[in-house]
Parts: structure tokens; sequence; C-alpha cells
């Protein structure tokens, strides 16, 4: 089993940055990647952002490339969300994921969730 926190949501305005972060403890060694979904209010759960655990692979939704970071910190277990210039349609409740995951930018895989964060911009 693995055991994801996320930290580090909360209230910005647009344009302005927020950092969130994904700590993991348990049987970390048994995942290949962790991602980052969001889901709003009366809309279905979409893929934010991955990587792999080892090497330096990352993927990015269309909707945050360029805005948003994903990084991991393999010694800490943990893994960070940069996000800058945010819009109010980044407003959603955001989910850490890890798994052995084939596809970065599906949820098949992701078998492992955290209980969210609340990640709210206002206009």
């Amino acid at each position: 089993q693995v055991q994801l926190v996320e930290s580090g949501g909360g209230l910005a305005q647009a344009g302005g940055s927020l950092r969130l972060s994904c700590a993991g403890a348990g049987r970390t060694y048994s995942i290949n990647a962790v991602g980052w979904f969001r889901q709003a209010p009366g809309k279905e759960r979409e893929f934010v952002a991955a990587i792999r655990w080892s090497g330096s692979m990352t993927y990015y939704s269309d909707s945050v490339k360029g805005r948003f970071t994903i990084s991991r910190d393999n010694a800490k277990n943990t893994v960070a969300l940069q996000m800058n210039s945010l819009k109010p349609e980044d407003t959603a409740v955001y989910y850490c994921a890890a798994g052995l995951v084939l596809v970065l930018g599906a949820e098949r895989g992701y078998d492992y969730w955290g209980q969210g964060t609340q990640v709210t911009v206002s206009s």
C-alpha cells in the first residue's frame, strides 16, 4: 500500500501562484509514476500533470502546459506541483495519485489516491 497526502491548496487571485505538495509513505518502491488530477464542481475528474518516479519524463495536459511544473524529490518521497499564472478555471479539488502507470495521462494504473486539496482562484 502507498499512502498519499496532499497539502498546499488554498485561495489565489487570477495570475497568482500556488504550490501543491504530495507526500508519499509506505511501499513507494512499487510505483513508477505520480500524477495530479483535478475535479471541478459538476465536472469529471481530469488529468493535470504526471512524472515518472525515475528518470525525467513529465507530461502535462494542454490546459496547464507552460503554467504548471511538476517535480519530485525521491529522497523525501514528495512530488510538487508549482502552479503559476492561475486562472479561475483552475479552481478544483486537486488529487495526487500514484501507481504502476503505462500511460501517464490516463487514470488507469493510478491505484493510490490522496484525499484531495481545494484550490480556488478568484477573478
